[in-house]
């Protein structure tokens, strides 16, 4: 089984930090983000990784090598322009006909085989792991038609469903992708619809952790202390 991880972002919200360390590199107890996810992809099945890079590209790849050292083969992708989220994938040659895609400042306790499982049953074109969130309104929330008010809802909770930033993909998918532009996960799932493909969702309730913030990365290691992610 193949994984694709993104790692080439900026990590600007993490700034000034992020600086003189990629964001896949900041540490989580005694360990990289990175180096967790990749010890969970290889607990999972995972026999190799290829690393999509951009920003500071030469200290992963100083880090992770070969993969050896870590149960699998490692190899890198680098773009010289940012490329989004989606564009990377095109440039990544000798793929399976399925692969995971997973986001490298994130941490999860996803079951990696059984979203690869489900996607691979349902016979999908892509599957997106998603999870259900809420936010609650600060205000009152009108409905109103031809100027009258018909309902009120007092700071009403709204629930949608969230990407997690993990993917499976079937290769034929790459074609829709262009070559060397800026081209975003949402763009694809767009244009994927536009075709008629099949996109279906895995919904997990699982421990997710998407670290853009500091306080993002600060309830991380608390996780991790007690255990969650060792």
């Amino acid at each position: 089984m193949q994984t694709i991880i993104l790692a080439g972002g900026r990590g600007t919200r993490l700034d000034p930090f992020s600086r003189i360390l990629p964001k896949p590199l900041f540490p989580i107890g005694d360990k990289p983000i990175a180096e967790i996810l990749v010890h969970q992809l290889q607990q999972a099945g995972v026999n190799e990784i290829i690393m999509c890079l951009g920003y500071l590209a030469d200290f992963i790849k100083m880090y992770f090598q070969d993969g050896s050292c870590f149960g699998l083969k490692i190899r890198y992708s680098v773009e010289t322009d940012p490329l989004g989220t989606a564009g990377p994938l095109r440039m990544v040659n000798n793929l399976e006909e399925n692969f995971l895609v997973v986001n490298g400042d994130e941490l999860t306790t996803l079951d990696f085989k059984a979203l690869y499982a489900h996607h691979v049953a349902m016979k999908a074109d892509m599957t997106v792991a998603v999870q259900k969130k809420s936010v609650s309104s600060s205000f009152g929330v009108l409905e109103i038609k031809d100027g009258q008010i018909a309902a009120y809802s007092e700071k009403p909770t709204t629930s949608y469903w969230a990407s997690m930033g993990i993917y499976v993909i079937n290769k034929k998918v790459l074609s829709l992708i262009p070559e060397n532009k800026r081209f975003d996960m949402p763009d694809l799932v767009q244009r994927l619809l536009l075709e008629h493909a099949r996109v279906v969702s895995y919904e997990s309730e699982d421990l997710w952790f998407d670290i853009g913030t500091m306080a993002d990365l600060e309830k991380a290691k608390q996780e991790f202390q007690g255990g969650t992610f060792s």
